[in-house]
């Protein structure tokens, strides 16, 4: 398998699991101070997909994801809200874990909330002091000097001139050696959460729980870190430079993998600029299946432009591939035994080459399609295939064919009585109610079966 290292800027060889079994991967989680969007979900079905998708071919995968429970705007919420910003954070924490499990994402081995790891982020910020790296700023915090890495950029490929707009959250401070320092200790100011400490009564800084809980779990450096596009600068670049800094270690992470911008009319969804869906106002309307397909459709590196269209797009292709699947079993029941033509492998093959460059998805939901098409197979041949496909990719081929509750069975019955009678009003009749009631009838050359409409 190859992937495309940010870093490097290129696709690498990935080591197989019998050069290295355990993989150790963390990826940047939520800020807990409103709910989860689809932008967020798309990064998320993503690494829950190549998760699995390791853990399938024989990787031992540790997925751990950190929860920013504390920075600016959760303490600007709870204000607004006059409740304490734990309260606050408790609330969307809970409500964040809620989104994943209505979504089916549930691959993580570990969530760690960045307040339970206050000893661990100071150490690092004393480290970083100790070595040079840090400088403190009377009244406001301890700061990353970005000048005294000389490797700073490597991952966005910005100078530290050109870090001009690396403020975020709780970096803008006037007294800042280079516009680009970033905050590793902020002093708390009357009212705010704050840890009584050798450096200082204060909070951590956004960019230091993450290394410092990463440090913790996996050491200096481990295999893969994730994350959206966004996170690229300055989040990442801070990452990779405060623990380099304070380890004396190269690399830091092996791999970076970014998710594409997930846009509304070209725009990032953001919750700044109020162009958001929550996950749980888009569940309103559609399945979970197609945030998935929207998700896999499209390589994980590309950008999406999000719409009403494209979720109905979606909807479509996986209304047409599972009534596909469900026609085949049909025709499995009724198809005379055939030997197995020994092109099960090949698709195999072509499936799984799809996902060992760089995890192309698209090109292996394509492949789907084209085992359906292929007039070599036999149904129970498609099915395997297509069974096997939709496991690897977490998507539920059999969703729509639950047992029928028996008056359905019943009204199916009659219509198919009807249609072999040739009373074609009395049947229409009952279409019309098994559309209503939620079912799609289908008629094939086989007889009629019912799928249950996705919305």
């Amino acid at each position: 398998m190859e992937l495309y290292n940010t870093l490097s800027r290129k696709k690498e060889a990935f080591p197989a699991p019998e050069e290295q079994q355990k993989i150790r991967l963390f990826v940047c989680g939520p800020t807990v101070y409103d709910y989860a969007h689809i932008g967020h979900a798309r990064t998320y079905i993503f690494f829950d997909f190549f998760v699995k998708y390791l853990r399938s071919q024989g990787y031992e995968v540790t997925y751990l994801q950190n929860v920013t429970d504390l920075d600016d705007k959760i303490i600007a919420r709870a204000a607004e809200r006059s409740i304490k910003p734990e309260a606050l954070a408790k609330e969307f924490s809970r409500a964040y874990l809620e989104d994943m499990q209505a979504l089916g994402v549930d691959a993580v081995s570990r969530y760690a909330p960045a307040t339970d790891f206050i000893s661990q982020i100071v150490a690092q910020v004393e480290r970083l002091i100790d070595k040079g790296f840090a400088y403190k700023i009377g009244g406001d915090g301890w700061y990353f000097d970005i000048s005294k890495d000389e490797d700073y950029g490597k991952l966005s490929g910005r100078t530290v001139a050109q870090a001009e707009d690396g403020v975020s959250r709780i970096d803008d401070a006037g007294a800042k050696r280079n516009k680009g320092d970033f905050c590793l200790w902020k002093f708390s100011k009357p009212g705010e959460p704050v840890w009584k400490t050798a450096i200082g009564d204060g909070r951590p800084g956004w960019h230091i729980e993450d290394t410092a809980i990463s440090e913790y779990y996996f050491g200096p450096q481990y295999d893969i870190h994730g994350g959206g596009l966004d996170l690229k600068f300055p989040h990442h670049e801070a990452e990779l430079a405060q623990q380099e800094s304070a380890s004396g270690l190269k690399p830091f992470v092996r791999f970076w993998m970014h998710t594409g911008f997930l846009t509304v009319k070209g725009q990032k969804m953001s919750k700044s600029l109020g162009n958001f869906i929550t996950i749980r106002d888009f569940l309103k309307k559609y399945p979970p299946e197609v945030l998935h397909w929207i998700a896999l459709a499209n390589h994980y590196r590309s950008p999406v432009d999000f719409s009403d269209e494209l979720a109905l797009q979606a909807a479509a292709a996986l209304e047409n591939l599972s009534n596909r699947y469900l026609e085949l079993r049909e025709e499995d029941r009724k198809e005379e035994k055939r030997k197995d033509q020994g092109t099960l492998s090949v698709w195999k093959e072509k499936f799984d080459a799809a996902l060992s460059d760089d995890l192309n998805t698209p090109v292996a939901l394509a492949t789907m399609f084209d085992v359906i098409k292929d007039k070599d197979l036999s149904a129970k041949e498609k099915r395997v295939l297509l069974d096997s496909f939709s496991q690897t990719l977490g998507l539920d081929m059999v969703r729509k064919n639950e047992e029928l509750p028996p008056f359905i069975v019943e009204k199916l019955a009659q219509y198919n009585e009807c249609r072999a009678n040739k009373q074609f009003m009395q049947s229409d009749g009952l279409w019309k109610e098994l559309e209503d009631l939620g079912y799609e009838v289908r008629d094939t050359e086989n007889g009629s079966h019912l799928v249950k409409k996705m919305f």
